[in-house]
């Protein structure tokens, strides 16, 4: 049985899409506390996003005994290397895009697979989204239209819609992007048999 230690929408919609039966029970983890911890403790921002999957992952692992549990987490980092969390309002999601408008930056999306309460799989995939020179007018409504589809987002966006005309250049897969190393983790369910091969 695999368990995705997860409510994203985006993660649920990438295993269903290539046909992976799961179960879904939250984490409840306090991802933001964690955040600020670790960047207190100075760590990259590839490893936290490793740790906080693997923190989902190993909190949901201990309830379900025998299940291979996923935890997935993903890390906005700026082109002058710090951290950008979810915004918590349409201002805040325009201050965020008018902020990466012309730059690039990394994405950096991780997966912890936790099985009776040990970590037994990992895996970090890197996106570098190189993003065009953005009006003002155009991420007002930008956010206005798509606040709903976005507000969840890392980085404000939704490649997979409108968001793609905020680009002018993608380096990485599309699950990636959504927040999953999706193929690494086929790869290890078929390896556990969770999958056929």
């Amino acid at each position: 049985m695999l368990v995705l230690a997860s409510k994203s929408a985006s993660r649920q919609a990438l295993l269903r899409a290539a046909g992976v039966a799961f179960e879904v029970l939250s984490a409840n983890v306090d991802e933001e506390a964690i955040k600020d911890s670790m960047l207190g403790e100075g760590m990259m921002p590839r490893d936290m996003a490793d740790a906080l999957a693997e923190a989902k992952a190993l909190k949901v692992s201990l309830r379900v005994p025998g299940a291979l549990v996923l935890g997935s987490d993903q890390i906005l980092e700026t082109a002058s290397g710090s951290i950008l969390s979810k915004a918590e309002n349409p201002d805040q999601a325009i201050e965020q895009l008018l902020a990466l408008s012309g730059q690039t930056h990394t994405l950096w999306s991780a997966a912890v697979i936790c099985e009776n309460g040990n970590a037994v799989w990992r895996n970090i995939g890197k996106a570098r989204m190189a993003m065009r020179t953005l009006s003002p007018q155009f991420v007002e409504n930008y956010v206005e239209n798509e606040w709903e589809n976005i507000r969840y987002n890392v980085g404000c966006y939704a490649i997979e819609g409108v968001g793609a005309q905020l680009f002018v250049q993608v380096n990485g897969t599309q699950p990636v992007i959504m927040g999953m190393p999706l193929l690494p983790v086929l790869d290890y369910l078929r390896v556990r048999k969770v999958l056929s091969s």
